[in-house]
Order: structure tokens, then sequence, then C-alpha cells
């Protein structure tokens, strides 16, 4: 079964009857993924597109570039570099997304000991700091040139952070205990 699935069939009647909604709309659910990844100390237009590249793999869509807004001379950017990439997912692409990362991700990932609850923000968004990319499925090990992280940030309409929780728990991702 799915998250989306999960979600409509489990989750969201058990948080209805729990917190006493009139409408299934009240619920909270999740709006969207946004991924984020920096190009770091990638510096040719080379290294940057396979990044984007691999980046588009992981995400299942083309992925946007994000140009620096002011230059900053100690990190040698100028105003209009390129110095990172962003994708939005949302609808079936956001649980894809959220399945592969939850089932498969987390779990491959060095020292993973569970997602801390300080990672929810007071309206419930929580973002997830991902340091290799190729614990994701799509990644094949032979043409990996140079590793970089990324960042997923899960965003709710929840009305507080505790109502988040109680939603992220509920689909089943992996939290410190």
């Amino acid at each position: 079964m799915n998250f989306k699935e999960k979600y409509d069939k489990e989750v969201r009647p058990k948080i209805m009857k729990q917190h006493g909604y009139k409408s299934f709309l009240a619920v909270p659910r999740l709006i969207k993924i946004v991924v984020n990844s920096g190009v770091g100390k990638a510096r040719d237009d080379k290294e940057k597109e396979t990044i984007a590249k691999q980046l588009s793999l992981i995400v299942g869509q083309k992925v946007q570039e994000r140009p620096a807004k002011k230059s900053i001379a100690s990190f040698k950017t100028r105003q209009g570099m390129i110095i990172g990439f962003s994708a939005t997912l949302r609808g079936r692409r956001m649980y894809d997304f959220l399945s592969r990362l939850v089932e498969v991700a987390l779990p491959r990932s060095r020292d993973f000991r569970g997602i801390p609850e300080t990672s929810l923000d007071e309206s419930g968004n929580l973002t997830l700091g991902i340091r290799e990319y190729i614990a994701f499925p799509e990644i094949i090990g032979e043409d990996i040139k140079a590793i970089f992280g990324l960042e997923a940030t899960l965003v709710t309409n929840a009305k507080s952070r505790e109502a988040a929780l109680e939603l992220y728990r509920e689909l089943g991702l992996p939290f410190k205990k």
C-alpha cells in the first residue's frame, strides 16, 4: 500500500475520529515536498549538469536552477551564478518520493538512527538532510564522480507542530525514540 492509499484509508479516518473533526478537509495533510541541493565546490558546468541530472533522476522531474541573489566574495560567488537546484513535488510524484525516502533511502543512509523531533518547525514542516544521494535506488553506483547531499522539506497544512508530528507518525516516518 502506498502512502496516498494509507493516508486516505487509515490515517485520515483515525485522526478525524481522535480529534473530532467534522470535515475530512480539516484533517492535516501533506501539501508538497521541496527537494533542494547545493552545488558546493562544483565550479564547472559539467559537474553542475551531472548534479542536476542525478537530482532529476531522484525526484522524477526536471529541477530548477537556483541562482545566487547577491555576490559574496568569501564564497567566491557572483550574483546570478548557479549555486543550487530545487524541485517541488506535489500529488503522485510527492507520494512516490516519500515512499522511496522512508522505505529505502533513510534506512540505507549511513548512521541513521531515526528522524529527530527537532527537525519539525512550529508550523509542522519537516526538514530532512541526506548527506549522500547514493542512498536512493535510482542511482547506479558505477557512474558516480562526486557525492552531494540534498535536503527534503515536507510541508503540511497542520495548524500546530503536535498535529503535524501525529500525522508523520501515523504515516510511518521513523522518528527517534
